[in-house]
């Protein structure tokens, strides 16, 4: 057997222990859960229902983790991975698991999060799906390093360790995007000899083809509506599910019968404009001043009127509003991060009668919502999307009413 780690703790297995045990859940990062004599044992590529040989390689305080050595009974929803690297590569945790059985457990998950870090036991709706499974990633940012013999390696962090490995086609990201790297890895490996260190390159996917450039101004459409962004900054990766994430945020918001629609963490509009037939006014609010730039741009160009666009002050995020928070909606969001402490106060103080918060991070997003409940907010719907099919990660949006 081979000889443990240094800081490997010997109890309740030994290094390298073989054990079998069922499986009977996943976590929000997408590893198999089971146990043994009420033993946590985390089996990263195992699924619910399944019977499994696991090697167990470390012991935590109040859990083992184990890789996985065999399926001894299958899961009616394991599926055979498109990618090759699957496994390997750090980007997709779910190609094994068929695609309805990734909506359910995302789901599940949203509601585990809500329970344990908001302590909201409430109904979620069926995580809504995308119309491509695959092929559908519109930006992709491989990381490229000198490696040996003047080779070089273009690809992503490995899936239990922080070096890379080299990808040459990803199944997830645009038929466009691939080709273009391709392009790319010809492009840089011609310059490895000379290459110090490595770097990120950027693949953009928009409607002007495919760009390396972080700086260039694109354009993508959403909901009929053309938006230009730039490309190396923040716009929502998977173009086939937006237009639905968008509509359903903006439903959220209307049903609520406010005349006016404050848009936060705007960024190039999207919301604010989309929003503009629905509303009588509309305000978007953000503090990065280049985006808030493109966003009346954008508004020129779908020549949209009634909606102004404000660069917010960190300390005055909504002073510049006029609206009166008993008539407003407002939709927020933030980055993976979450809200910060003062702008929650902010917001508390605006009091809007609607809050429709969009995030990419429902762990953060649920640390959150405990402070909306302080504030006086009730969840009113929560509706998960999944805008990166194979992946753990999820989009939510939760709907929040003032309590009167």
């Amino acid at each position: 057997m081979k000889r443990p780690p240094r800081n490997f703790k010997p109890h309740p297995f030994a290094y390298h222990e073989e054990v079998e045990l069922t499986i009977d859940d996943l976590t929000n990062l997408g590893v198999g859960v089971g146990r043994i004599d009420g033993w946590v044992i985390m089996v990263p590529y195992a699924l619910p229902g399944e019977r499994v040989i696991a090697k167990i390689w470390r012991n935590k305080s109040n859990y083992s983790e184990g890789d996985l050595v065999r399926v001894l009974r299958a899961s009616d929803d394991r599926t055979t991975p498109v990618c090759e690297l699957f496994g390997q590569c750090g980007g997709c945790q779910y190609q094994h698991l068929s695609y309805p059985a990734q909506l359910r457990w995302k789901t599940s998950q949203i509601e585990q999060l809500l329970q344990r870090l908001a302590g909201l036991k409430v109904p979620v709706n069926l995580c809504r799906g995308s119309a491509q499974t695959y092929a559908y990633r519109s930006k992709l940012t491989p990381h490229y390093e000198p490696h040996s013999d003047r080779q070089l390696l273009v690809g992503f962090q490995r899936s239990d360790s922080r070096s890379r490995i080299d990808v040459e086609t990803c199944p997830i990201a645009s038929d466009a995007i691939n080709a273009s790297l391709a392009v790319e890895r010809i492009r840089l490996q011609a310059t490895a000899s000379q290459m110090r260190r490595g770097g990120t390159l950027l693949l953009r996917d928009s409607l002007d083809g495919v760009t390396t450039d972080n700086n260039a101004i694109v354009r993508e459409r959403v909901a009929d509506r053309e938006f230009f962004f730039q490309a190396g900054e923040f716009f929502q990766n998977n173009p086939h599910v937006v237009t639905d994430l968008v509509h359903y945020a903006l439903q959220q918001a209307r049903v609520s019968g406010a005349r006016y629609l404050v848009d936060a963490y705007c960024g190039v509009g999207v919301f604010g404009l989309c929003a503009s037939d629905y509303f009588e006014r509309v305000a978007g609010i953000e503090v990065n001043p280049k985006a808030i730039a493109l966003a009346k741009r954008n508004a020129e160009h779908q020549q949209v009127y009634n909606v102004d666009f404000h660069a917010g002050e960190a300390q005055a995020i909504f002073a510049s509003l006029t609206f009166p928070g008993e008539s407003t909606a407002m939709i927020i969001d933030p980055p993976r991060k979450g809200c910060d402490e003062e702008f929650l106060r902010q917001l508390f103080a605006f009091n809007p009668l609607v809050v429709v918060y969009v995030s990419c991070g429902p762990d953060t997003q649920a640390r959150d919502l405990k402070e909306f409940s302080k504030a006086g907010f009730a969840v009113q719907d929560v509706q998960p999307f999944d805008l990166f099919p194979q992946t753990r990660h999820i989009e939510n949006i939760v709907t929040l009413y003032r309590n009167k």
